[in-house]
């Protein structure tokens, strides 16, 4: 293994536990070392022996730190937080001088971020559009005004200069209340709902227990976000006598736009998304009770099945209310035909 002290010998940085200092190593330092390093990073600088502890290696990130406490750390070169541009092809359904619309595949991340500075929907913008691509969102984010799962298909809007950029943000913001914002999801779920149609109010927030998860909280609670679902049962597959459905394809309508909505309101109400291994973990052995070529459908898809496929928008410079659709992507759609058969 390469020693990290020597190739950093004009970059190190010396970090003494004060009487305050608690907790993980690894969190310990990335609070003190600032946002350039995510914990996952410093856990790998830890884990390579760029740390040293009262002078000698430290490799276990989980290492309590006491106060006095003193660390060296061999700094690693920062990474580039300005995105560049890279031809990654761009399913454009729409575009003018203010916005872009585009079907966002499977894979994708929206923006650069930990453990994904390169191949990501920024990217691809931005060898797109070039440099007049809108900054308001921030280095990292240009153009942004709202964003998918890696995982989640469907339609995104993009803006391409700062007055779209604002106009489309506010309605987004909005949620639709006061303009003429829409959007819609379709999602293949474990079971079937108990009302064909509903409505799930649940406000949500970050897990105590897991800070990537969302949960359900308590109205009321300090981090809880209003968080309204509109829901439809459209299909379902494999349906016994009694109504009950091993599952079934649903239209979901947004009333708010929390991260993760709906995953985590379709699992808080009994019926997580197919292949969702983040909220829907427990239902995966479901599949055995398919017949054979179905489950072998689904033991193979690789995601949440999720895909936004409708958005309306009003257009921030004519004012004019812009509706796109895509149709389910491949693998949801083999899945649903699987389900079916």
């Amino acid at each position: 293994m390469s020693d990290p002290f020597k190739e950093a010998a004009d970059n190190r940085k010396v970090l003494t536990a004060d009487e305050t200092a608690e907790g993980r190593l690894d969190a310990w330092l990335t609070g003190k070392l600032g946002e350039e390093f995510s914990r996952s990073r410093v856990k790998a600088m830890v884990n390579e022996g760029a740390v040293l502890l009262n002078g000698k290696p430290v490799t276990d990130a989980s290492r309590k730190v006491r106060p006095g406490d003193a660390y060296e750390i061999a700094l690693p070169e920062p990474e580039d937080p300005t995105p560049q541009g890279e031809d990654i092809p761009l399913d454009v359904l729409y575009e003018d001088d203010d916005l872009i619309v585009i079907s966002k595949p499977f894979g994708l991340v929206v923006h650069p971020g930990a453990g994904n500075w390169t191949g990501t929907l920024v990217n691809a913008l931005i060898h797109h559009c070039g440099e007049g691509l809108s900054g308001i969102g921030g280095v990292r984010r240009p153009g942004i005004v709202h964003r998918l799962d890696k995982d989640t298909t469907g339609v995104m809007v993009v803006a391409k200069n700062d007055t779209a950029h604002r106009h489309l943000s506010e309605q987004f913001a909005d949620h639709g209340r006061t303009t003429q914002l829409e959007r819609a999801y379709q999602a293949i779920v474990w079971g079937r709902p108990r009302q064909l149609i509903g409505t799930i109010d649940a406000p949500l927030g970050r897990s105590n227990t897991d800070r990537t998860k969302r949960t359900v909280k308590k109205p009321g609670t300090r981090d809880a976000d209003e968080a309204i679902t509109h829901y439809e049962v459209l299909e379902r597959f494999h349906e016994a006598p009694d109504a009950t459905a091993l599952a079934a394809l649903v239209e979901c309508h947004l009333e708010t736009g929390r991260t993760h909505q709906i995953r985590v309101h379709m699992a808080h109400i009994g019926h997580p998304l197919l292949g969702d291994t983040t909220y829907g973990a427990g239902f995966k052995t479901k599949a055995n009770l398919l017949p054979d070529g179905a489950r072998e459908v689904v033991n193979r898809f690789q995601r949440q099945a999720l895909h936004a496929y409708m958005l309306q928008f009003e257009h921030p410079r004519t004012g004019e209310v812009m509706r796109f659709e895509t149709p389910l992507p491949e693998d949801m759609e083999e899945l649903a035909a699987a389900l079916r058969g």
